[in-house]
């Protein structure tokens, strides 16, 4: 086995470390990887970067065995870190954010010593971290080819593959930098298009539509066109469009080989636009085939930054195996040079606020996931009810009403204000003072629909929670919409008035 232990100095390099971390410096990982070459004389090294060699996630997976070799100097900040849900007790630890450090390093019979460097790079706002691969010289005859060392780029090609799959994990865009999240992949873990409430006609045509561009590469090659594609989803906000992108993800996830999903969180904190648009694609051209999401395309395709947008969707650069889907609450805010040119995004779906039979059948949906607690009586009879009641209703405001109403319910926490056993026909009709006050006072005027109940719901407790529970609701959604309007007028009031001549209006 190789050793590692002759003619070295390993102090040399962390004096050099400490010394060089408290002044100015212009390449950090360039003069760490001349400390080490000086501390080791005789050795090899190599240095790569985690984002496409992760040694120490591969020992952790099982594939190599660590071992901290603190003697050789250590540096770290130590952090305390609480769980990511407040009420999960007995998860708090501390993390050590490893500044410089060491590891003893098996892999295949060989031994390596890898050192861990990370630092902040001020000017990309963001934190960069190398490894070091420390490789003795060989006793079995193996010579550098061309500055490598063998033994060395056999683990890196091992670990650079198992580094590019996923592992339960999906690509995370933000802070200028990809990671892999395993907390948003157990978020989406588990969604599927049976949760996705749609019109029968957009649903299945969106899911074959996904499963189409990565069953057919071979026939996008014969008819010699680029294999790549464009969707967006656009409608108003709560009604389907990132459960469906959830859907989606676990959808491709399951397929063999899995395809992974690469999501553009936010480009806050980016040094410039054009290097984020340039991240964010070239990682996905490495990862390909896989799905590249933009969930709210308006807010991160803006004026400034929908030129490098551009440049990297129609440029030279092949986006082979690239799936883009956009969604949006806000279609029309997005620029049309992306939005009605095919091979940018190709086919739109609209999210619309669903009609009354898609209604039904999210109440349907609701009601069967009740209908085993004996606490909770939700009768056939109601779902006829609350789907008039909930006209014009977004998925999300429906949603809403369910949870609260069924909480209040099964907690009791305060007096229905409905009337509990008084309810009848009569006490939904919308002619009432309190609504002919409520419409003809705010405007634009939302007002809850008038129902008809059933002899055989009058009484129930359920209803009367709802029917609660949807006037402030209804409420609600009137008053968002006055702010909204009272925005509206604001922004076109103070809006600078540009002149004409750069509307391109005069002559002179």
């Amino acid at each position: 086995m190789d050793t590692i232990g002759k003619n070295e100095n390993p102090a040399l390099a962390f004096e050099g470390w400490t010394e060089h971390a408290s002044r100015d410096r212009i390449s950090t990982d360039t003069k760490v990887h001349q400390l080490l070459s000086a501390a080791y004389p005789g050795h090899h090294v190599t240095r790569t970067q985690t984002s496409s060699c992760d040694l120490l996630g591969f020992a952790d997976a099982g594939y190599a065995t660590k071992t901290p070799d603190r003697p050789r100097g250590y540096d770290a900040i130590r952090k305390f870190v609480a769980p990511k849900l407040r009420y999960e007790k007995g998860n708090d630890k501390l993390e050590d954010e490893v500044r410089f450090g060491a590891w003893k390093y098996d892999w295949e019979s060989h031994q390596f010593l890898v050192y861990e460097l990370s630092f902040r790079d001020y000017l990309l706002s963001r934190v960069i971290r190398f490894l070091y691969v420390i490789t003795p010289p060989s006793v079995d005859g193996a010579v550098d080819i061309d500055g490598h060392h063998p033994k060395t780029d056999e683990l890196l090609l091992v670990a650079g593959k198992w580094t590019k799959e996923m592992h339960d994990e999906i690509w995370v865009f933000d802070n200028q930098q990809w990671r892999k999240d395993k907390d948003l992949y157990r978020s989406v873990l588990g969604a599927s298009w049976d949760d996705v409430i749609l019109d029968p006609s957009i649903k299945s045509s969106l899911a074959q539509d996904v499963e189409s561009f990565f069953n057919n590469q071979y026939l996008y090659k014969t008819l010699r066109v680029p294999w790549k594609r464009g969707v967006i989803l656009h409608g108003v906000p709560g009604n389907g469009k990132t459960v469906s992108i959830k859907a989606i993800i676990n959808s491709l996830a399951a397929r063999n080989p899995p395809v992974p999903a690469m999501y553009v969180k936010s480009l806050d904190g980016c040094s410039h636009p054009k290097v984020a648009m340039q991240e964010i694609f070239s990682k996905s051209r490495i990862v390909a085939p896989c799905l590249l999401i933009f969930e709210d395309l308006d807010s991160l395709v803006e004026d400034k930054t929908r030129s490098y947008f551009l440049n990297e969707v129609d440029g030279l650069d092949s986006n082979e195996g690239i799936l883009m889907i956009g969604s949006t609450n806000h279609l029309e805010g997005i620029d049309a040079a992306i939005t009605k040119r095919p091979s940018r995004f190709d086919r739109k779906y609209h999210f619309k606020v669903p009609d009354h039979a898609l209604r039904m059948v999210y109440c349907h949906h609701w009601r069967e996931k009740v209908l085993d607690s004996p606490a909770l009586a939700f009768p056939m009879e109601l779902c006829s009810v609350i789907v008039d009641l909930t006209d014009g209703f977004s998925f999300a405001y429906i949603k809403e009403l369910f949870i609260s109403s069924l909480l209040m319910l099964a907690g009791g926490t305060r007096d229905i204000e409905a009337g509990g056993d008084n309810i009848s026909g009569a006490a939904l009709d919308s002619s009432s003072d309190e609504n002919e006050d409520s419409a003809s006072s705010n405007k634009p005027g939302r007002v809850m629909p008038a129902v008809t109940i059933p002899k055989e719901l009058e009484g129930d407790p359920l209803l009367a929670v709802i029917l609660a529970e949807a006037k402030l609701l209804w409420e609600q959604m009137e008053n968002e919409e006055t702010d909204a309007v009272k925005r509206k007028k604001a922004a076109t009031v103070c809006a600078p008035r540009l002149p004409d001549f750069v509307f391109g209006l005069r002559d002179d």
